[in-house]
């Protein structure tokens, strides 16, 4: 193989730290490519609780400099992907049999100082009964806490962020699993499932739950490190969520459950930590499913039953394999495993922080190259922001701006398109949207699959969009058809 066709750099595995690696490394001008056995974020990282947050629960195990890092990783997504992102309050209702209101309090103000706040306020205390989400709780619960957070479209990070791996020079290939890497002389040469033979200078495994397994089995090596596999479960319901507030709710085993307003008419709620050893086998269980619905009854005023679940969906985590350690305890930051020939292995990490891990990986492989995409925004997040302006406050405007300038549209089909493709909505508005699928358009699954490596039904609907919630069987159907399959 010639020294020209020898990459810089080759990443296994397409979700959010293989995304944001390989983003990384082609805007530092190395050459690169991304392998991916699916469709990208299939597994992991379109099935997370959605959130960017510092983590308020690992305070509990002192986790101060993984809290702080979060935190201000915060803000830098709020900043780069306006368009998949925003400031997000949560309630944390007080029962004083858990845990005492003013450590409650203490932690809550320890919360919002261990990092800059510039897009999103400080907690505050105040009275459940006299708040607009009061109805939706029993009225055993009085004391509450409002703190802030992030939400993150976590699918459509993963695309954003090798979109503009893309566009900036890396090779994706999607659905074309590599059957072998081998070390040879100076770099590794692979071959995919296709056929396909890469060669590279430096190989990076970010398979995510399955790191081991390429580890060993595709990579040869003897150090593939161990994982400790988790399952993230999480059910979609009817909207409980009277505000637009997100919940916070203990639990008496120590745990936390997310209640989050989701897709306008459903709240997403989550998630569990079972202990899980094949990730291809993920399913929501039955006892996860329970333990769901009964952590969120013990704070409803009108409990959940099994009858209003519309969806359901579980992901695998890979966390550091610590010894003595439960889930609850394993630390949420990465590990980065060194391998002999320029190598390496990433385990852990959390999307919030899935940018900084990138840049460590970097700053190890090839450390004479410079950091640069905490001020770049994401394909579609370069909205224009005035002086003092925040990013999130600039997409509001300018999306204020399109909704006007666009008067024969539906303002509602307007705002959700550019929840989904920011600036570049402006295309597809001025380009015509096409054929209407009984609520998505013909235009926007043309641009998923020529733009983001979109081929099923399934990465349109449940990936692409959150639309597979929205649409009836007739028109999923009619998307299906157009997909081819």
């Amino acid at each position: 193989m010639a020294a020209d066709d020898i990459l810089d750099l080759v990443v296994i595995g397409g979700g959010i730290n293989g995304a944001g690696i390989v983003r990384d490394a082609a805007g530092r001008g190395l050459r690169c490519a991304l392998v991916e056995a699916g469709d990208l974020g299939v597994a992991t990282s379109s099935a997370s609780t959605k959130l960017i947050h510092g983590g308020l629960r690992y305070l509990e195990f002192y986790a101060f400099r993984l809290v702080a890092k979060a935190l201000a990783e915060r803000e830098v997504i709020l900043s780069i992907a306006p368009h998949l992102s925003w400031p997000l309050a949560f309630i944390l209702p007080h029962e004083p049999h858990l845990r005492p209101r003013w450590l409650l309090r203490a932690g809550l103000l320890l919360y919002d100082n261990l990092a800059r706040r510039r897009q999103v306020p400080g907690s505050e205390a105040f009275d459940l009964r006299k708040d607009a989400a009061g109805p939706a709780f029993r009225r055993e619960l009085s004391h509450a806490f409002r703190y802030w957070d992030g939400w993150v479209d976590d699918a459509r990070l993963v695309v954003a962020n090798v979109r503009d791996a893309a566009a900036r020079g890396c090779a994706v290939h999607v659905r074309d699993a590599v059957v072998s890497a081998r070390r040879h002389e100076e770099r590794w040469e692979l071959t995919l499932a296709s056929g396909r033979q890469l060669a590279a200078r430096a190989l990076v495994n970010a398979a995510g739950p399955w790191a081991h397994e390429v580890g060993a089995r595709v990579m040869g090596l003897n150090d593939a490190p161990a994982l400790s596999l988790v399952q993230g479960a999480h059910i979609v319901t009817r909207r409980v969520n009277r505000s637009d507030n997100a919940w916070m709710l203990q639990q008496p085993d120590g745990r936390i459950v997310f209640v989050i307003p989701y897709e306008g008419d459903f709240s997403l709620i989550g998630t569990t930590e079972t202990p899980v050893g094949d990730p291809a086998a993920r399913a929501i269980q039955p006892a996860e499913e329970q333990y769901l619905l009964d952590a969120v009854n013990r704070s409803l005023a009108k409990p959940l039953g099994h009858g209003d679940i519309v969806h359901r969906f579980a992901g695998v985590r890979p966390l550091v394999l610590e010894a003595g350690k439960g889930a609850r305890e394993t630390t949420r930051d990465w590990h980065l495993v060194p391998h002999e020939g320029s190598a390496m292995t990433v385990v852990g990490g959390k999307i919030t922080t899935y940018r900084l891990l990138a840049e460590a990986v970097l700053k190890t492989l090839y450390p004479k190259t410079k950091p640069w995409t905490a001020t770049a925004p994401l394909p579609g997040g370069d909205v224009p922001v005035a002086s003092g302006e925040t990013a999130q406050a600039a997409f509001a405007r300018w999306l204020a701006d399109v909704v006007a300038a666009h008067p024969d549209y539906d303002p509602a089909i307007i705002r959700r398109l550019a929840r989904l493709y920011g600036t570049e909505t402006e295309g597809l508005l001025a380009g015509g949207l096409g054929e209407p699928m009984g609520g998505m358009f013909e235009a926007e699954l043309a641009h998923m699959r020529e733009r983001e490596w979109a081929r099923t039904a399934d990465d349109m609907l449940w990936r692409r969009s959150k639309m597979g919630l929205h649409l009836d069987a007739a028109a999923k159907a009619k998307v299906a058809a157009w997909a081819g399959g």
